[in-house]
């Protein structure tokens, strides 16, 4: 099996994916079966005429794809206790901004509830940052689906929700994939607090990796995941574009615009019509 989504726009050009949205979700099945697939998407992507055909995968498929290494994702082993992860494996420093938040009282809250809490930080978060917000009706179909694995967290200081996390527990792994804190706490230190409370949870429930999800190498998303003691874990994420040309550039001058834009937008106006736009983005 390949879902594979279709995604045009004019602003990005026009792509066929497995998955959006996501950091995974290539074919499944033997290793001859995924091969066969790959050329199965490769010839799909012919007929449609798209720009670039790219599989979000975790392993190497094999197939007519080259394997590009734009995106990595950063794995932290988990011991059995978290003491043991707090005293051997974090330094003082990173303790130090755990407290942070601790001393200044906030707290974490878990659960399909707070689902409305989270939509509101991440929703600022994203426009904050440039780039429009997924729509909220896609996290309340997650939270339906997927009432086992799919886990809702909130950092609230006093009654105002100001860091928040969505992911992912699949076996033994817990992915953080979405995430989000106001600006105006940084200085305390919220998304430090919801990591820790995060792995935590993970422990008690016996979880024995955490995966921080998917960031470009060197960015400063990606050096707020190694501060945690995880090891780079390369994306093996596989690319066609149309008549063998170059991967599309998704650092242009007019991307950059666009996005100092919408940080200018009011956030009512941002999450209004950010779901327009955030599914013609690849």
């Amino acid at each position: 099996m390949l879902p594979l989504a279709e995604v045009r726009s004019q602003l990005t050009g026009h792509f066929l994916l497995s998955l959006p949205f996501l950091n995974y979700g290539g074919p499944i099945g033997s290793p001859a079966a995924n091969a066969l697939l790959a050329e199965s998407a490769a010839q799909k992507a012919d007929e449609l005429d798209v720009d670039l055909l790219e599989l979000r995968t975790r392993h190497d498929v094999g197939g007519p794809l080259i394997v590009v290494d734009r995106k990595i994702t950063v794995l932290l082993e988990l011991p059995d206790d978290v003491e043991t992860l707090w005293s051997e494996q974090f330094s003082s420093k990173l303790r130090n901004q755990i407290r942070r938040p601790q001393k200044a009282g906030m707290k974490v809250r878990f659960g399909p509830q707070e689902l409305d809490a989270f939509y509101r930080v991440f929703s600022r978060s994203m426009r904050d940052l440039g780039t429009p917000v997924l729509p909220k009706t896609l996290f309340t179909a997650i939270r339906e689906r997927f009432p086992e694995s799919a886990v809702f967290a909130t950092v609230y200081s006093e009654d105002d929700p100001v860091a928040a996390g969505c992911g992912f527990r699949w076996r033994d792994e817990f992915e953080i994939t979405w995430a989000g804190f106001l600006r105006e706490y940084g200085r305390k230190a919220p998304n430090m607090l919801l990591y820790w409370a995060l792995m935590e949870r993970m422990i008690g429930e016996r979880a024995t990796r955490f995966n921080f999800g998917r960031c470009t190498p060197g960015s400063g998303t990606h050096r707020f995941k190694k501060q945690w003691g995880g090891a780079d874990t390369p994306l093996p994420w596989l690319q066609r574009p149309r008549d063998g040309g170059s991967s599309p550039d998704y650092d242009r001058p007019l991307l950059r615009t666009a996005s100092a834009l919408w940080k200018k937008l009011p956030l009512a106006a941002a999450t209004r019509i950010g779901p327009f736009f955030a599914r013609r983005l690849p």
